[in-house]
């Protein structure tokens, strides 16, 4: 009796010995998420970019740090660029009537392409660059009819379209805060209702009018703005501008909406920060030009159709910064 107690007493010390030792999957799972979001915790709190797959938050450090490392990707656009895959290809540009639009269809043109611009307005210069038969003037981006109508006739007119670049867009400029009572509330409707409803009114129309070749690009110049994860880095203890930032994230949640509806049909969305660019737009910021790195927008266009030849099914939905070609987080 007393050997067999001793057993017993093993077995049980045993038995105990595995209950503790074992974990539930659950248990499992929860204690692998708290020790990966701790070592993410630890370096992000010296290193903003994660790793170094995504861009940095800081525009300041980014550029110096372009400039440290002589990196031509970012410094240099013309040193690895080359739109040689768009000659011949039908390429739509929202608001390719002025700053850095203007410029994409002036490089369009230059690389072979066919340049289509719809726009508000249009004037000589564009008609020049492209042939008045491809100005499609008079239409808003707020409108829903008008645009509707434009990819139609784009469609009957010429043919499908290979890539559509939404550039139209709009910045309030007074910067708005709360505590200097400045909030424009009109604008701010404004804003999002150009920035973010324009890219989805015009690619919608594009696809239901049939206007849109097989495998064909959706582009959207978005900002770096709608980071709601850089805020804190760019906008710290400010705040401000709730109009622009607002509206740049509203149009990135919708791109990736449209990147998933539209992927059944073989089209690809691409978000693309076109950098800091030297235009009527950023002027605005024109005495941090320099140390933030903008660019003339000759360059700035290289840089956007470099990352939109690039993009694909595989990065459909990706939020890049065309400045340094890394991804930018939510």
């Amino acid at each position: 009796m007393i050997g067999s107690g001793r057993a017993f007493l093993a077995i049980s010390l045993l038995a105990a010995t595995h209950v503790a030792a074992w974990v539930s999957p659950v248990q499992a799972r929860a204690s692998f998420t708290n020790k990966h979001a701790t070592q993410l915790a630890m370096a992000d709190a010296f290193d903003e970019t994660r790793g170094g797959t995504y861009s940095m938050a800081d525009q300041v450090a980014r550029f110096a740090k372009a400039k440290e490392e002589n990196n031509e990707r970012h410094l240099d656009i013309s040193s690895i660029y080359d739109g040689g895959d768009l000659s011949g290809k039908r390429v739509l540009v929202t608001g390719g009537n002025r700053g850095l639009g203007l410029a994409i269809t002036k490089e369009l043109v230059a690389i072979g392409a066919t340049a289509i611009v719809v726009c508000r307005s249009s004037n000589k210069e564009l008609s020049q660059i492209v042939g008045k038969w491809n100005v499609y003037d008079g239409v808003d981006v707020t409108d829903t009819e008008s645009v509707n109508k434009a990819l139609k006739r784009v469609k009957s007119d010429g043919g499908d379209i290979d890539m559509l670049i939404n550039n139209a867009g709009y910045f309030y400029e007074p910067c708005e805060t709360i505590l200097e009572d400045s909030l424009n509330f009109e604008e701010q409707l404004k804003q999002i209702n150009i920035c973010a409803l324009g890219p989805l009114r015009v690619n919608a129309a594009a696809v239901n009018a049939g206007a849109l070749a097989e495998n064909a690009k959706l582009v959207i110049i978005t900002s770096q703005a709608g980071s709601s994860e850089w805020r804190t880095t760019q906008n710290k203890d400010e705040g401000g501008d709730y109009g622009h930032h607002m509206s740049r994230a509203a149009c990135n949640i919708a791109g990736v909406l449209q990147a998933e509806e539209l992927r059944k049909k073989g089209y690809s969305v691409i978000l693309l920060h076109p950098g800091f660019n030297r235009t009527e737009m950023t002027a605005k910021y024109k005495d941090i030009w320099d140390i933030e790195g903008a660019v003339e927008p000759a360059d700035g266009a290289k840089r956007v159709l470099y990352e939109a030849i690039k993009s694909s099914m595989e990065t459909t939905g990706q939020f890049i910064n065309c400045e340094d070609g890394l991804r930018i987080p939510w």
